[in-house]
């Protein structure tokens, strides 16, 4: 059983044990993406241990990260970055990576989140790895490869973002990208649950993230916009789209609506030389 939330804090309400205790003695072992241990529930971990059961704590590292090196690494990356927490940027990946595999390139999807590592099996939530190592942990993540593989690396958190600018900036650090992908909300003009803190402009987004990148990658350059369009009709998503990439001068889509399809043609079309 999967224990499909997380909530603020990432805890174990004392109203989940009988439920979780349920799917253990119905036969289930449990995977959580919590800060918290499920673990260190007693009731939890005693049942656990009585039925034989396995409980699958994917948000708690399970490697010893080292601090990053900066050293460049073999093989070719690509990050989503965002203009906002949850604007779509797992999705993104995962359908670049989708796109890529139906063309038959080399591609690994990069799991940093409890989602992505349900989704892939492997990864690491970055969100609970010590800052001073975030970036080691990017590093792992994404090593040298053949020179023409991809690791797709599923973005976290925001630059933008007051309370989560920190991760997002070890991961772009860390995972050295060739290639980045801005990831946009139409609908929203402030930070989700910031009200304060206004939505950035696109170029502004643009010109941040490629600085940050630079520090690790001389190369890094955004190469295209994935607008999440859910809350707009059809035509309006497909003209907003068209007008956002005439306007940043690059390849733009939804790509749950669209695909990724013009995404991966700005990675084939990009010059690592």
């Amino acid at each position: 059983m999967v224990v499909g939330i997380a909530n603020d804090g990432g805890f174990i309400p004392e109203s989940w044990t009988p439920a979780l205790i349920a799917a253990l003695e119905a036969g289930l072992d449990l995977a959580a993406g919590l800060h918290e241990r499920m673990a260190d529930v007693p009731a939890v971990r005693d049942t656990a241990a009585k039925l034989g059961r396995q409980l699958f704590d994917v948000r708690i590292p399970t490697e010893v990260f080292r601090t990053g090196t900066g050293k460049p690494r073999l093989g070719q990356r690509m990050l989503t970055v965002g203009t906002d927490c949850g604007v779509g940027k797992k999705f993104t990946t995962l359908c670049m990576w989708k796109e890529m595999r139906a063309r038959g390139i080399d591609a690994d999807f990069r799991a940093t989140g409890q989602t992505g590592i349900m989704i892939s099996g492997r990864g690491v939530a970055v969100d609970s790895v010590v800052a001073d190592f975030i970036a080691g942990a990017a590093e792992w993540l994404s090593p040298n490869a053949d020179p023409a593989h991809w690791d797709l690396i599923e973005g976290q958190g925001s630059l933008f973002h007051p309370a989560y600018a920190g991760v997002t900036l070890g991961l772009i650090h860390g995972s050295q990208p060739d290639a980045l992908v801005l990831c946009h909300d139409v609908s929203r003009r402030t930070l989700y649950g910031f009200p304060d803190f206004p939505i950035p402009d696109l170029e502004d987004a643009i010109e941040a993230y490629e600085r940050a990148a630079r520090l690790t990658n001389k190369r890094a350059r955004v190469v295209g916009i994935a607008l999440n369009t859910v809350s707009l009709d059809e035509t309006t998503a497909r003209d907003l789209t068209a007008r956002t990439g005439n306007s940043v001068k690059l390849p733009c889509c939804d790509p749950v609506r669209d695909g990724a399809a013009v995404l991966v043609d700005a990675l084939q079309s990009l010059d690592l030389a």
